[in-house]
């Protein structure tokens, strides 16, 4: 099973919005078939696994980290495939909280005499799929946020100069974190001012880079800037205000005809998208991961609105001051009961710098 989840993390970033699946055919102490989701989702693990073994699948026990499917969607259900090829036992990980799931491909496996246990490595399975869970189960992806700044916590002086708080190691890190997410999120300000391209350009994962997101409620995005430029190439989405005039209807259409994905976005109490609903928008297509680079108000607006699951925090050890512009913007915090709570996960030297890796910490 822990070869399933490690093939499984293979399709982070690059199935949604399926989940990514890892699946090991055994039998006799020899590995038979190997599989995990492939890009775009599908063909799913266990088909993968499956063509690999070949008729040897007979009788071998198959691992998969996610309970394999019941309906019949682009692809036939995954458990008719494995009870179509005599395997002989079925350990699950996980089961699947999809509604055309949730027990269905279990009780279709059992039906047919194989044997099936569910639950080893339930914690590993259900931390691989957190973002396609949360999906299914709450209605919204998966939110991580990424900081980096100095030891006190500052993105940039109060001069506004920011590039390279961190060193290569650290970016490159940067960069396959993109790359295991579906999307990436920034606000209009950080577009602006960083001109980033949210790219993973890492040599060999080029293919890799997520839809690139910009919150942007009253379209400041300049038509020249190279999201724009470039939406032809790396999907880019644009979540905005509905329309209240020609001139903004018209920026629209202008944003749609080079090739930008335009999301409408209810306003908050601050006139601003309303990151809940947001993110409510992008699970409904389909995503189910979503790392956030920036700026601070973003950062703040969704720490406030506890939709944050992960923090990855690279520390540059420099210090910047208090008039250096804070990595997080006041969410209304008057009291330390209501600060949030974060547990450590990992913590990694990355050349100079230190990649701390975090998860919040909520009351159940």
């Amino acid at each position: 099973m822990t070869a399933a989840l490690a093939l499984a993390r293979r399709g982070l970033g690059r199935v949604w919005p399926n989940p990514a699946v890892g699946c090991v055919l055994v039998r006799d102490g020899r590995v038979l078939g190997r599989g995990w989701t492939q890009p775009g989702g599908r063909p799913h693990a266990e088909t993968e696994a499956l063509m690999r073994a070949g008729a040897a699948a007979r009788g071998a026990t198959a691992y998969v980290t996610l309970e394999p499917c019941a309906h019949h969607g682009q692809t036939p259900p995954c458990a008719e495939a494995l009870i179509a090829a005599g395997i002989g036992r079925a350990v699950v990980a996980l089961q699947d909280p999809d509604p055309r799931v949730d027990g269905g491909g279990v009780r279709m496996m059992e039906r047919a005499g194989i044997s099936t246990d569910v639950g080893l490595c339930a914690a590993e399975a259900a931390e691989v799929n957190a973002g396609f869970l949360l999906r299914v189960r709450e209605g919204r992806p998966l939110v991580t946020l990424k900081l980096a700044t100095t030891l006190d916590g500052r993105i940039a002086t109060r001069t506004g100069h920011s590039q390279w708080i961190t060193g290569e190691p650290a970016r490159q890190a940067a960069h396959r974190l993109r790359a295991t997410h579906d999307a990436v999120l920034v606000g209009a300000g950080t577009a602006a001012h960083d001109d980033p391209s949210l790219t993973c350009r890492l040599p060999g994962m080029e293919d890799r880079s997520p839809v690139r997101i910009v919150v942007d409620g009253r379209m400041r995005l300049p038509l020249t800037h190279a999201l724009v430029a470039t939406a032809n190439k790396h999907p880019t989405w644009l979540v905005t205000l509905a329309p209240r005039s020609h001139e903004e209807a018209a920026r629209r259409k202008a944003y749609a005809d080079c090739g930008v994905i335009v999301i409408d976005a209810a306003a908050d109490d601050d006139g601003n998208p309303d990151l809940g609903q947001v993110m409510k928008a992008l699970a409904q297509r389909g995503i189910t991961r979503v790392l956030v680079e920036g700026g601070g108000r973003i950062a703040a607006a969704l720490v406030k609105l506890d939709v944050v699951d992960r923090l990855v925090w690279f520390r540059a050890p420099r210090l910047i001051g208090a008039d250096g512009v804070p990595a997080v913007a006041g969410f209304g915090v008057e009291q330390l009961h209501q600060a949030v709570d974060f547990r450590l996960l990992s913590s990694v030297a990355v050349g100079a710098d230190a990649m701390d890796t975090y998860t919040v910490v909520r009351e159940s």
